[in-house]
């Protein structure tokens, strides 16, 4: 049984361009199907940077907790919980990872189109669309605990983590499962095969991963577009990039593409990843392509407005565009699986910056990551729970 505090810390954010601001919340009450979990590690995501920036596109219950990319260890748990998603037994102990997207499984998509309930029109969200007054508090990763509750909001998932797993390396398994997904739908269509030639646009966390999971899943070779050369492209090679193009010293684009197609033996890439949410990486991503390549976008995962583009390039060159947005229920557990079994081929923990959970904290991890001087931001509210993993 966990020690109990006589206050919990939690950060929460008035709206976009405020500070992060620390709370302290009572101890709640687990119910029967409840569990506390304890903040080992939660990311700064693109995403949590853009809502920060104003530029999401729905309303959210400001004020809120931010932060979805959450590893952790159970420390109180209700009796009716005794298994996580993928029916594995948790109990107080149990090393976990929860994503912030979990689909309702009742309405039209999850029922009818369970391959796609990623478009759940009643999803749970944590980490964003969860407001801080609604009691325990607890709603996101940026805080010393985060409760979870299935008989309160029945769409939520847990997934236990391997018992040698590194906390730190949980919390990369929510955006890993990203790629893991489009690269998977991009081979059931028949647009990733084994030995293929793959550029990832963007040297962000999304593009890093993306290169492991790109290699783990059968790429030949794969080269990374993005910026800045430290600690972005320097690491994005580490993980396997056989070539880099940085954008801001090769900054015509025309000698880009003509850079990259040449790296990809001349006729362009098998396939193509943009992951920088960024306008103008579409348009030039698909002239990285061979023709009847196939392009993956999963970067415009926020509203950038209209992107002007020939739609005469997509029928002349008859390539596949796919959009790609998050992952399923089900896609979660091959992210973990991947991780693990892929821990000691690339350097995971050397993409993580480590941030104490405080006022100062929080907001460097911020602005760091908006400065891409970091590669991921990583708060820790505990530092001890992952002292002996760096």
């Amino acid at each position: 049984m966990a020690q109990e505090q006589s206050t919990i810390r939690v950060s929460t954010f008035d709206g976009p361009g405020a500070k992060a601001q620390i709370r302290e919340v009572p101890w709640p009450e687990v119910g029967r199907k409840g569990a506390l979990i304890k903040v080992a590690a939660c990311g700064v995501c693109g995403t949590d940077l853009h809502i920060l920036k104003g530029h999401w596109p729905k309303p959210l219950p400001w004020p809120f907790t931010l932060g979805h990319e959450i590893s952790g260890v159970v420390v109180k748990i209700g009796p009716d919980l005794k298994t996580d998603w993928m029916d594995q037994p948790i109990s107080e102990g149990s090393k976990i990872m929860i994503p912030p997207f979990m689909p309702c499984g009742d309405c039209y998509y999850c029922k009818h189109y369970p391959e796609h309930s990623n478009r759940c029109q009643t999803p749970v969200y944590y980490g964003r669309y969860l407001g801080f007054d609604k009691a325990p508090h607890l709603w996101g990763g940026w805080a010393e605990y985060i409760y979870v509750d299935l008989g309160m909001l029945p769409g939520t998932k847990i997934y236990k983590l391997p018992d040698a797993m590194s906390l730190r390396l949980g919390a990369l398994s929510e955006p890993i499962t990203s790629t893991i997904r489009g690269f998977a739908r991009a081979q059931r269509m028949g647009g990733f095969k084994w030995g293929d030639t793959v550029v990832i646009q963007g040297s962000g966390p999304i593009g890093i991963l993306a290169i492991a999971a790109a290699q783990e899943m059968g790429a030949g070779k794969v080269i990374c577009v993005g910026a800045p050369e430290r600690p972005r492209l320097e690491l994005a090679r580490r993980f396997g990039a056989v070539a880099t193009v940085d954008i801001t010293q090769m900054t015509d684009q025309q000698e880009r593409i003509a850079h990259v197609r040449e790296l990809c033996g001349g006729y362009g890439a098998d396939l193509v990843m943009d992951c920088t949410g960024h306008p103008s990486a579409g348009p030039e991503g698909i002239e990285f392509l061979r023709d009847s390549g196939f392009f993956i976008e999963m970067g415009q995962f926020t509203d950038a407005g209209s992107i002007m583009t020939n739609w005469h390039r997509f029928v002349a060159k008859d390539i596949t565009i796919m959009g790609s947005w998050a992952f399923t229920e089900n896609d979660l557990a091959l992210g973990v699986k991947m991780l693990h079994h892929a821990a000691d081929r690339y350097p995971w923990l050397d993409m993580q910056t480590l941030y104490p959970l405080d006022d100062a904290g929080l907001d460097r991890a911020v602005s760091d990551a908006m400065a891409m001087s970091t590669v991921k931001s990583t708060i820790i509210p505990f530092p001890e729970m992952v002292e002996a993993e760096a």
